[in-house]
């Protein structure tokens, strides 16, 4: 017992060590989504067959799901028509040119033979010299003809030949031929043994000029074979009703349109099973090698199976209205919005794809889908509020009905018929259909999509940058100053972001967000102490570092309770790293106390517990707020200067290790030194002084103008 229990731990244990590894994860993950697609397609590409039996009335009635080539009836025409092509022949004129030698030396030989001795004698020379199986009454009665006589029937029996020999005189078709011939020589007016011996004259000369030709007879009936157009059997045509006795042309039908359980259903099942292999294949290369990142996160890939088989299955009972509602839009959207519009493309690509399948090959389902996806990634890509989402439904509305009327136009024209309008309209409908639903599935499947894999969007961004929400609006009305140096930390973030390949957006949103936790005690901040009362003078420096700090676990608590995402919490618990509170290390070094004591405080004490900046971002803010902050304490802003101490806090961050675990590079941090003393150098110029006459006046006259003070007066 003890045995077998050790085996199955064992075997647990390597179960979850193959579960727990990420490229299996990734596997598995992969597999799961292949059989769950494969089967969708396996149950609507390929319709269910139905059982039938020739010669037995038919179950049921069945219509043709799909447009299909009626093999049977198609084979049977083309069998009519090589049927009807004759036969090649190719004529050989040198029988003719024989024959007709062979008739005009045996006349000359009749009359030579006349000249010769006595008549038994002219007979057997001339038999020899004829060797035609030519009568002795025959050969006497041609001899005793007159020379006018002789040459008549000469003429008679060469024109008879010459008639015959025209017409052609296939193989085996001599008796026909003779037949002919004798029925011409029974009427020529001469005597019975002159008939007779021009029968036997006729009799070998008479031989087939007409050769058969089977390769170009071949070619002829092929050629009328392929001159004939395949019979179509024509989606929802009836093929059997119910009760009608099943025939073989029934069979062939039902075969053509896959409804059989034949052999043929399985191969179309191992296509399907290719063809989904090799998209896998496909696809995973093309993430592998342009999506990185992607591609080894099995949390964007759960993702990404799932919004692909929720399209499906939406498509899927899309199509039984019309292959124009299928909403692979929606699709594209997501795929944009949560990931980029690189991927969402190719996905676009294959989704319209499978559904081109799924509805039998219809190429404009495929087009009105691929057209409408694309356009909805390219209006979502630069996404800036929620309603842009419906924006782009209206997009791919007007695209998918451009598209349709198209379709329309080019495969069939347009007809005032009510069969056609009616067809027309549902599309149309179906194409408008298409995009308002795609936009009202993506809007509303978003934040739950985010919320459940723990994405951050454009959206939610943009929606946690509105000064109304509750934290901002928090951080405004006890915190100003906090508040007005987050926004400057913000802008700051926001360029050197776009300056270095990081995420502007998310850089802005997350340096509102980054001093949040100053709430909880704003008068122990600088930028909040509007009086000269400040209540460090009163504390220990140990405690003031301690206060201090706690700033970013009091943030990372008022984070969580009001769910802002992951990446901005991950800044907020980041944007100091372990950065040392120099001014209050400096005051505990300075204490009379300890130098009394001789003892020195502990470092660590006096730093920030970090983590130190995992991200491009959390690296950008933490520099932004070392420098907007040294920069304002400025007591003359010049270029140079703000320039200087941009540069030597940038340096101090690097040296001292807090930029280690940041993906930067140092042409990175160049550039954001030179992005901040570009901003900072205008926002703190040096401004004219006026003096306090003019400065008087000015307003006066403002106020005379504008009926109030001026809406900008310059500084």
């Amino acid at each position: 017992m003890k045995k077998k229990e050790k085996k199955l731990k064992q075997y647990l244990s390597r179960v979850f060590f193959l579960t727990g590894n990420k490229t299996s994860r990734r596997l598995l993950l992969l597999a799961g989504f292949f059989i769950v697609i494969y089967l969708l397609l396996f149950f609507t590409m390929l319709p269910p067959g139905v059982s039938v039996e020739l010669g037995m009335p038919s179950p049921q009635t069945i219509y043709a799901r799909r447009d299909a080539v009626d093999y049977y009836s198609t084979n049977k025409l083309k069998k009519e028509a090589a049927d009807a092509v004759p036969e090649v022949y190719d004529h050989i004129p040198s029988v003719l040119e024989e024959g007709k030698k062979t008739l005009f030396s045996i006349f000359q030989e009749i009359r030579l033979a006349r000249g010769l001795g006595e008549e038994d004698e002219r007979l057997t020379l001339l038999k020899q010299k004829i060797d035609m199986d030519i009568p002795r009454d025959s050969l006497q009665a041609l001899v005793r003809l007159s020379n006018e006589n002789l040459n008549d029937l000469q003429g008679r029996v060469e024109r008879i030949y010459n008639e015959i020999m025209l017409q052609g005189i296939k193989e085996k078709g001599e008796q026909a031929a003779m037949k002919q011939v004798m029925q011409e020589v029974n009427l020529l007016p001469f005597s019975p043994e002159v008939k007779l011996g021009m029968e036997k004259l006729f009799t070998p000369l008479v031989r087939p000029n007409m050769i058969y030709n089977e390769a170009a007879t071949e070619a002829s009936r092929e050629a009328a074979r392929q001159a004939l157009e395949p019979v179509r059997i024509l989606k929802n045509s009836l093929i059997v009703q119910e009760g009608e006795r099943v025939t073989e042309k029934h069979i062939a039908q039902l075969e053509a349109l896959g409804l059989l359980g034949s052999p043929s259903r399985i191969d179309s099942y191992l296509g399907l099973f290719l063809l989904l292999v090799l998209v896998f294949v496909v696809v995973g290369y093309y993430v592998y090698l342009f999506n990185r990142e992607f591609y080894e996160n099995t949390n964007h890939i759960s993702l990404l199976g799932l919004i692909v088989i929720l399209t499906l299955v939406l498509g899927l009972a899309a199509r039984y209205f019309s292959g124009y509602l299928i909403p692979v839009a929606m699709a594209s959207m997501l795929i944009t919005v949560l990931f980029e519009s690189r991927l969402a493309v190719i996905f676009n690509v294959v989704l319209a794809l499978f559904f081109g399948f799924v509805v039998e090959g219809e190429l404009s389902f495929f087009v009105v889908t691929l057209l409408g996806g694309l356009v909805a990634v390219y209006s979502v890509a630069q996404l800036k509020r929620r309603s842009d989402l419906t924006r782009a439904g209206i997009y791919v509305a007007a695209v998918n009905v451009v598209a349709i009327i198209a379709i329309f136009l080019l495969s069939r024209g347009f007809q005032f018929e009510y069969d056609y309008l009616r067809e027309f309209s549902i599309a149309l409908l179906a194409g408008m259909g298409n995009g308002l639903l795609s936009a009202v599935m993506a809007i509303g499947l978003l934040p739950f999509l985010e919320s459940a894999f723990g994405l951050t969007t454009a959206i939610t961004l943009l929606e946690l940058a509105d000064p109304g929400r509750p934290l901002l609006r928090k951080l405004l009305v006890e915190t100003p100053g906090t508040y007005h140096h987050s926004i400057l930390v913000g802008n700051l973030a926001e360029a050197a972001s776009e300056a270095v390949g990081a995420d502007p957006l998310l850089s802005r949103v997350a340096a509102f967000y980054h001093d949040i936790g100053k709430v909880r005690r704003p008068y122990f901040f600088v930028e909040n102490q509007f009086s000269s009362n400040n209540p460090h003078k009163r504390i220990s420096p140990n405690l003031s570092s301690l206060i201090i700090r706690s700033h970013v676990k009091d943030g990372l608590e008022l984070a969580r309770e009001a769910k802002l995402p992951l990446p901005i919490q991950e800044i907020i618990g980041q944007h100091h790293g372990k950065s040392l509170i120099s001014f209050f290390y400096q005051q505990a070094l300075e204490n009379k106390e300890n130098r009394e004591k001789n003892v020195l405080p502990e470092e660590d004490e006096f730093r920030y517990e970090g983590p130190l900046p995992q991200s491009k971002e959390a690296a950008v803010i933490m520099l932004a707020d070392a420098v907007e902050a040294a920069v304002r304490s400025l007591s003359q802003p010049a270029a140079g200067r703000i320039e200087g101490i941009i540069r030597r806090i940038i340096k101090e961050k690097l040296n001292d290790g807090q930029l280690d675990e940041a993906p930067l590079t140092l042409k990175d941090l160049d550039r954001i030194g030179d992005t901040f003393a570009h901003i900072l150098s205008g926002l703190f110029h040096q401004r004219i002084e006026y003096p306090e006459k003019e400065l008087r006046a000015d307003l006066e006259r403002g106020r005379n103008k504008n009926g109030g003070f001026g809406k900008q007066l310059t500084g």
